[in-house]
Order: structure tokens, then C-alpha cells, then sequence
């Protein structure tokens, strides 16, 4: 090499070196499945999984895992459980940095839409879904797999976003509002055919009736918090579209910050004045409250179903505590009830791109084991989730379970079936926000909206016009939506940014610049000695 190029190439390979060697593979190819799946060879698969402390659940895990392995004895499958699916998008976003993602992941849509920004990070799986061989119902899958057809078309269309598939739903829920119904009556109401918010605000204020020494006149006790949402992100997002209000559009603009929203707000805030509702972050866990008979409507996912009743098998509170009562399960409160919506939820599953597309192939194999009717009505009979599949909830063993609802208080446990029933009934009328990358953090924004109201009216603060535009500021500002002023607090934001990159995201970034700089540096010094 010309010595006058050497220095200039030491620079840019000083430069590649801190992209690369430091911080893993920027890139991967875009995977392409492999003609045939190499059996000779040994694979080991990371799997990160979340559960609630809930035992059946972890075993259902290591069996389908131990099941499988069975299968196919060259790929060994570890599982690392975690306890909430934020730590999970957190160290994913930690790991894609140093290139150490896991290879399947159970997570949310909202989250792959922030892994995307990683090059082929996140596999399509469309391609791997048709495959003849190792796709859905493929000719060389080693295990009863479901036909592409045979998953709920309205759970594998919340897995499209951004032109391609990029995950497989894994188990759907929704909202319920669980209710002491045995309260309602006392308060000399009758439950309507479909809930409705003017019914439930109405009843909630109806139990803050206390008698001469403060003690609350429905249940006899000293606390009474008749209506406590479990997750305010969906309430927001649920009152804004039963209201047919704007929330977000496809694109990812964002809609949040508009007048409905202003009115919602202030609507809440008034019964949160006077006592007659409040949240899960602020006073506590719904079912703890409404087991204890200190709450009449708790909303609360339908997989948090085992928690919900006097019976309840995962009862938090001792027994000294519980309240004899009758628990009705109903969708959650609307505004218009000739046309009921409720969002729909639940994990789906990943699967992270490798450099050797035979461990991405061992990797789909896997996820699609999840898909068995084995797994899939085994884990959802442990809580008030219902199979993504057609084939496993029309199976004769999901029938028969649903069938003995109430025969026990385990496994057909009465409430935590009704709930998983008002799903399955009304798969019809649920929906999904939509997907883009920001779009975790609107969620977040639109419980915190709510959650802010709710403090504010506790310190004596007024929830007007003005008190909502600054609201609508901070909002925007903590969670980094892009934004522009507007008229009653109105603000149009354009796409959502990714929040805060990770540390290493921003070294990696750094050690570019600073590389180029070295490098422009050298050209300009021999430029000026030229001279």
C-alpha cells in the first residue's frame, strides 16, 4: 500500500473497529429460509417468556419446551422467565446493541415496531408461514402444527404491521369489569344488558353514602372505592374509540391530545373529586379492593380472571379479609351500546434474526410448537386467556372445559371462565391501536393522561381548559412526542420518536462521529501541507 494511505487507513479501520468489534454486528442479512432444515447439527434457543409468579404456567412452559426438545433432540431450548413484559422490551433494547437478542420472544406488537429499527433484526414471517416444508402445517414439521387458516384471522391480523408479519399471536384477552353484584342490588340497582359508563358513575356515586361516624353505608366499612381501572392506558384508548375520537392514525400521527380527550378527562376527574374512582397506581390492585368488599367495579384484564371473586384461587388477601359476594363478569363500559368496543390484547411472539439462518429455522420451529393445541389450551386454561387457534378451541378438551365452568374453583374456576366466554363471544367487536415505532410511548401517554387528572383533583387542583393544555405539554414532552401548540390544549403531533436510545446505542453513534471526524481531520492536514 501507498504510504502516504496507510495513516488514512489505520483511521477507518480504527472507525470499523469501534462500530464492530466493540459493539457487535450492525447488520444481518435478511434471513432466507434454508432448503432443509440440518438435523446434524446442534442449536441452542434462547426463549424469554413472562409469567406472573403463577407455577402451572412456568410448567407448561418447561413441558412444551421439554416436549419439543423430544421432538428434535438437536436443538436445546432455554428459558429465562420474567415478570413483566416492560423488562422484557427493556433488555431487548439493551441487547440489540451488543447483538445478544434471544432468539423467540414473547412481547407485544408496540415493542417489535421500536425492534425494527435494527436492520433485520425482527424476522418476516410470512414467507416462513407458507412454507411446504416448515411453514404452518408443513409436510416436515415434526408436530400436529395448525394450518395458516386455522389461526383466528382477527389475532393474526394484530401481528401485520409495517407491510410484513413479524410476529404469531400466542394468547388473546381483553378487558372485563368484574362486579360485586351483590352490591349493585343492596344500592337498589339492576345490572343492564350491556354495562355503560353513565350506569357505572352513577352507582359508584351512589356508594361514597356514608352514615353519622364516616362509615360507608353500602358495605359497613371505613374504605369503599367503588370503581378502580386497572390499566388506564386502556381507558383512554377505549372511551376515545367507543367516541369514534382520534387516538393515532396508521402513519402514526398522533391524535391523542384533542378535545374529546379534554372532555374524557374532565369527566373522570369529577368522580375522582369525590372519591368514587381511582387506579390501579394509585390506590392498588382492583381485585385486592373488590375481594375485600371495598370496590364494586374493577376492570382488570380477562386473564387477571383468577384473581377476581370471593372464591378466587389467587386471591391476594387473607381469608379475614374476603367478603362473601356475588362476581358478575361483564365488557367493559360503553357509550354506545348498539355498536360495543373493547380492545384486544395479549403476547404474541417474536422471533430475532441470527447469522446462521439454520438457528432462525430451529427458532420458528419452536415458536410454532407454541401453536399446539397441547400448549395452547393448557395455557389458557390457567388463566382467562383463550386459544389463538380454531383448531384448539374447537378441540372436544376445550369444549369440555368451558362446558364445566364452575365445577371447581381451580382449574374451571366459575368467573375466570365466564371471562374468557365474553372474549370468545365478542372477538367481533374488539380492536387494536395501530403499530408504528413511538407507539408504545402514546400508550403510555394516554394512561398517564388520566393518571395525572387523578392526582391533580386529589391535591384540590382544578381540571379546566387551561390545567389541561399544560397537562397536554408535559405529557407530550415526558414521553417525547413530537408535538405543536394548538387551540384548547389541542396538540398535532407528526411520528412519535423512540424515546431515549440506550447508552450504548448512543457510544456506538458517538464512535462513528468521532471516526469520521479523525478521518476528515487527516484529509485536511494533508491538504494543507500540499499546500
Amino acid at each position: 500500500m501507498n504510504r502516504k494511505f496507510r495513516p488514512l487507513a489505520f483511521l477507518i479501520f480504527i472507525g470499523i473497529w469501534i462500530l464492530t468489534g466493540c459493539h457487535g454486528q450492525v447488520g444481518l442479512n435478511a434471513f432466507e429460509i434454508p432448503e432443509e432444515f440440518d438435523l446434524s447439527k446442534e442449536y441452542e434457543i434462547t426463549f424469554w417468556a413472562k409469567n406472573d409468579t403463577n407455577k402451572t404456567q412456568t410448567a407448561i412452559y418447561e413441558k412444551a419446551i421439554s416436549d419439543f426438545e423430544a421432538l428434535y433432540p438437536n436443538i436445546t431450548v432455554n428459558l429465562r422467565l420474567y415478570t413483566d413484559y416492560g423488562k422484557i422490551y427493556n433488555d431487548v433494547i439493551t441487547n440489540i446493541a451488543t447483538n445478544t437478542t434471544p432468539n423467540v420472544c414473547i412481547t407485544y406488537p408496540d415493542h417489535i415496531a421500536t425492534y425494527l429499527t435494527g436492520t433485520n433484526l425482527v424476522v418476516p414471517l410470512e414467507n416462513l408461514f407458507a412454507d411446504p416444508a416448515y411453514g404452518l402445517g408443513g409436510s416436515e414439521v415434526r408436530f400436529d402444527s395448525p394450518a395458516a387458516g386455522q389461526i383466528i384471522p382477527q389475532f393474526l391480523d394484530e401481528c401485520e404491521f409495517a407491510g410484513h408479519y413479524y410476529a404469531l399471536p400466542y394468547m388473546r384477552s381483553t378487558e372485563a369489569c368484574y362486579i360485586n353484584k351483590t352490591y349493585v342490588e343492596a344500592l337498589g340497582y339492576t345490572l343492564p344488558d350491556t354495562l355503560t359508563w353513565d350506569f357505572i358513575w352513577e352507582v359508584s356515586e351512589a356508594a361514597m353514602e356514608k352514615d353519622a361516624e364516616g362509615t360507608f353505608s353500602v358495605n359497613g366499612q371505613k374504605v369503599m372505592i367503588p370503581f378502580i381501572y386497572k390499566s388506564t392506558d386502556n381507558m383512554m384508548i377505549q372511551m376515545l374509540k367507543q367516541k369514534e375520537a382520534g387516538y393515532s392514525t396508521e402513519n402514526g400521527e398522533i391524535l391523542l391530545f384533542g378535545e374529546t380527550t379534554g372532555e374524557l378527562l374532565q369527566d373522570i376527574a369529577v368522580h375522582a373529586e369525590s372519591g368514587a374512582f381511582s387506579t390501579f397506581k394509585i390506590s392498588g390492585y382492583p381485585a385486592n379492593f373488590l375481594n375485600a368488599g371495598q370496590c364494586i367495579f374493577a376492570v382488570d384484564s380477562t386473564a387477571g380472571a383468577t384473581w377476581m371473586g370471593t372464591d378466587a384461587p389467587l386471591s391476594d388477601i387473607s381469608e379475614d379479609k374476603l367478603v362473601h359476594f356475588e362476581t358478575a363478569v361483564m365488557t367493559v363500559p360503553q357509550f354506545d351500546t348498539a355498536n360495543p368496543q373493547m380492545i384486544s390484547q395479549g403476547p404474541s411472539v417474536c422471533i430475532f434474526n441470527k447469522a446462521d439462518p439454520q438457528e432462525v429455522l430451529a427458532s420458528w420451529l419452536f415458536a410454532q410448537y407454541l401453536l399446539t393445541n397441547d400448549v395452547q389450551i393448557a395455557y389458557a386454561e390457567t388463566e382467562g386467556y383463550v386459544p389463538v387457534t380454531s383448531k384448539a378451541q374447537e378441540s372436544e378438551e376445550y369444549r369440555n372445559y368451558l362446558a364445566d365452568c364452575g365445577k371447581d374453583d381451580g382449574t374451571h374456576y366459575e368467573v375466570k371462565i365466564k371471562a374468557a366466554r365474553l372474549l370468545l363471544e365478542n372477538v367481533g367487536h374488539t380492536f387494536v391501536t395501530p403499530v408504528f415505532a413511538g407507539s408504545a410511548s402514546l400508550r403510555d401517554a394516554a394512561g398517564q393522561l388520566i393518571e395525572n387528572s387523578v392526582k391533580s383533583v386529589r391535591r384540590g387542583q382544578d381540571i379546566d381548559s387551561e390545567a389541561i393544555t399544560e397537562l397536554y405539554s408535559d405529557i407530550a414532552s415526558l414521553y417525547r412526542l413530537d408535538q405543536t401548540g394548538g387551540r384548547h390544549g389541542q396538540l398535532s403531533a407528526g411520528k412519535a420518536d423512540l424515546g431515549t436510545l440506550p447508552a450504548a446505542s448512543v457510544l456506538l453513534l458517538s464512535a462513528l462521529a468521532v471516526a469520521w471526524a479523525l478521518i476528515l481531520l487527516y484529509m485536511l492536514i494533508r491538504f494543507i501541507k500540499k499546500k
